[in-house]
């Protein structure tokens, strides 16, 4: 981990140190573009060829027979149904009472009346990694709130493992949600699947879900595409960011950025303090655990490109958040919550000692697929509004008209829009002969 002290080092220096490690998208998309086309011309050919040639697994049937999904519920441990069952609980609880209603009718000038109303996406597509770990947490943090949206119809794509099958924790998941269709197949090929449909892969209109460089590139691709699909965001790799006076404690934090780091090499954590002494045992104690750490391959090589920064107070430390945009932002300071009133920028907030953030991974209720690589700045993570589409109303009386009406004309022929006046103007004049 790279360290710098606030006071000694410019602020242009920290922010270069802060920069995300790169991934050229541009380059990726490049390599994508022909396994789209792939799959575009062969279908379901193609997705089998590619699956070969990727994922290293031959794959007779693509889509995953129900049943095969209830069987896999039923091999699930017990302590897996009893957490799986309050991690979706709680995360119903926090998307139900997150939702936002239609608007109230509003009458802009008498006779002018304006609403919203609220419909689902018909059709949504959701990726749900299964490389280096099967992501089953994705499936319940995509498909409840989809459910809850009202989306009639929803497609699974994950990449199956060597034998050719899902792993069960994923199917399980599905079939607890009772997910309409899940497809093996993963990488760039689903969401091209997806965005464009083959013989056994539906087509959806929006696709959700993070993944690796080739997924998102994919995304990008099929979302400037007319005949492809909306998206919900490009993911990049996960990122961390703690901030911590002298009250914290050095073993908890080295272990939060741990396991942060153990996502992929390409991760990121930033520890920023005001405590130097803090700074120096979180380095030790990161150290320390390290060398029992399962992934600590993965691990040490996200923590070269990690930061620790040694700040005069508090107000530095959030001006740092603030300009880093964290996808997840933890506080450990005496009194976090008196902090949260300052961040702009963050995907979600933990505060305190006793609010892993892996527990935000998986089960305390609020979304897990949150704006990365600064997003944060401009956009949250998802919810049902995801998944739904805010259609606007609008009815004029005959008195509406006559009141909005020359206003209308007006502006249209200062923008040379005569037509637009016109289909105006001949209401007008209909309604002066009455």
């Amino acid at each position: 981990m790279q360290v710098f002290s606030f006071s000694s080092a410019d602020k242009d220096k920290i922010l270069r140190a802060l920069e995300r490690p790169s991934e050229n998208l541009s380059l990726y998309r490049e390599k994508v573009q022909p396994i789209i086309k792939a799959v575009q011309s062969d279908g379901d050919a193609g997705l089998r060829e590619l699956t070969r040639r990727f994922d290293g697994a031959d794959i007779t049937e693509i889509r995953v027979p129900s049943a095969a999904c209830v069987n896999a519920l039923t091999r699930m441990p017990a302590e897996w149904m009893s957490a799986v069952t309050l991690a979706r609980e709680n995360i119903e609880r926090f998307h139900i009472a997150n939702m936002l209603p239609a608007s109230a009718p509003v009458e802009t000038r008498p006779g002018v009346a304006c609403k919203t109303v609220v419909r689902a996406i018909e059709r949504v597509g959701i990726y749900v990694p299964g490389g280096t770990a099967p992501l089953f947490s994705t499936v319940l943090m995509l498909g409840i709130p989809a459910k809850l949206a009202g989306v009639s119809r929803i497609v699974l794509c994950s990449p199956p493992q060597k034998n050719g099958e899902i792993a069960d924790p994923i199917l399980a998941a599905a079939a607890l949600l009772k997910i309409d269709v899940v497809c093996r197949v993963g990488g760039a090929q689903a969401i091209a699947a997806m965005a464009y449909g083959t013989e056994c892969v539906p087509k959806v209109q929006k696709i959700v879900g993070p993944g690796n460089a080739y997924v998102t590139a994919a995304k990008a691709e099929v979302s400037i595409d007319p005949a492809g699909a909306a998206i919900d965001m490009l993911a990049g790799p996960s990122e961390l960011m703690v901030i911590a006076d002298g009250s914290a404690d050095a073993k908890v934090i080295a272990a939060d950025l741990l396991a942060q780091a153990e996502h992929g090499p390409d991760s990121q954590v930033v520890f920023v303090t005001t405590d130097e002494s803090l700074l120096r045992s979180v380095l030790d104690c990161m150290s320390d655990q390290l060398r029992t750490f399962p992934r600590s391959a993965i691990a040490g090589k996200a923590l070269e490109k990690s930061v620790g920064i040694l700040v005069e107070n508090l107000d530095q430390a959030l001006d740092i958040v603030n300009l880093y945009a964290p996808e997840h932002l933890s506080i450990q300071t005496v009194d976090p919550g008196l902090l949260v009133e300052n961040v702009r920028n963050a995907g979600s907030i933990f505060l305190g000692g006793n609010s892993p953030e892996a527990c935000g991974d998986y089960c305390s209720g609020p979304n897990h697929s949150l704006p990365t690589s600064g997003a944060a700045r401009y956009t949250g993570g998802v919810s049902v509004e995801t998944f739904r589409k805010r259609i606007t109303v609008q009815e004029l009386s005959l008195e509406g008209l006559t009141t909005i009406g020359p206003a209308a004309a007006v502006m249209a022929r200062a923008e040379d829009l005569e037509g637009h006046a016109r289909s105006v103007d001949i209401r007008l004049r209909s309604l002066s002969r009455l």
